[in-house]
């Protein structure tokens, strides 16, 4: 009988707990099982390190916007800043939708030591802060960690992709100017298809926490893939480049999302919601590693 008196008491205090977070004026932080559109906050995230052929070190960081779905801008300043040497030292200020790796590199001098670099973020009310740092166990292969997770021969014998970006034109909001963008790649790692979502990345957010700002041209917004899934990450069969703000005033719309090659070329057009200065940011991925390249557009009304 004792089992029986002991689940009865355990119920009835997983009620009464249950009682007490819910009652009226209670604050409830829920956790990351709970998928929320937008209203919620950015954690910067510190990835690792590596040296490089200079003798200085690369520090990589990157984020996780907790939103499906809402795209943050955050400038450069009090909620956007990097220390010590800041706060300007080549962070995002627009901040996709959901984990986002190794973003930007922050590089060290060879004598950085026991130091730290402080990247720290304000959004939604609260205020997260990611701290760089050359502690061993932190330690990345050259490659930023990627074939890390993967130590097969064609891992080890996969080279990124190249990638090189033709000048932006001046552009005029609502008016659509092109973007070239020219890749190769070595073939490796082997097409095996679309990646399949983690599970319990299937599913659409449930619960919409603001509902403004929201963008119009994410796919899986339209019903492709609601999820964000594969087509979110860039995870498709063999070469793609993505284009994404990297900084800047506001969003904009990329036609199409992910875009493979013809011929060594890429085409994308991109239109501007805002007028402002924008850095674009293209992302060559052969399914393993990544190239990024950057482009300046100034936007005009």
């Amino acid at each position: 009988m004792k089992p029986r008196r002991w689940s009865v008491l355990l119920g009835a205090t997983a009620v009464a707990l249950v009682a007490q977070v819910t009652g009226a004026g209670a604050q409830v932080e829920f956790t990351n099982n709970v998928k929320y559109d937008s209203g919620q906050d950015v954690q910067p995230v510190f990835e690792g390190w590596n040296r490089t052929a200079d003798g200085t070190f690369d520090l990589y960081f990157g984020y996780h916007n907790r939103n499906w779905v809402q795209q943050l801008n955050l400038p450069v300043g009090p909620t956007n800043n990097i220390q010590p040497g800041g706060p300007d030292r080549g962070q995002p200020t627009f901040f996709y939708p959901r984990t986002n790796r190794k973003v930007f590199i922050v590089n060290v001098p060879a004598d950085f030591g026991k130091k730290e670099i402080v990247w720290t973020l304000t959004s939604a009310g609260k205020t997260r802060s990611a701290y760089g740092h050359l502690r061993p166990d932190w330690e990345m292969t050259p490659d930023g960690g990627a074939s890390g997770t993967r130590s097969t021969q064609e891992a080890r014998a996969n080279k990124p992709p190249t990638l090189s970006l033709d000048p932006a034109a001046a552009a005029k909001v609502g008016v659509a100017v092109p973007l070239t963008a020219t890749t190769s790649d070595d073939g490796l790692p082997a097409q095996r298809g679309r990646i399949k979502p983690a599970v319990g990345q299937e599913t659409p957010s449930t619960l919409i926490g603001n509902e403004k700002d929201l963008p119009s041209n994410l796919p899986w917004i339209a019903g492709e893939n609601r999820s964000g899934g594969a087509d979110r990450a860039g995870a498709v069969e063999g070469l793609a480049v993505r284009w994404v703000v990297f900084r800047g005033p506001s969003d904009a719309e990329f036609q199409p999302a992910i875009a493979r090659p013809k011929d060594g070329k890429t085409m994308t057009s991109v239109t501007f919601k805002a007028p402002g200065d924008y850095t674009l940011r293209a992302a060559a991925y052969d399914g393993l590693l990544t190239t990024y390249r950057d482009v300046t557009v100034s936007v005009t009304k």
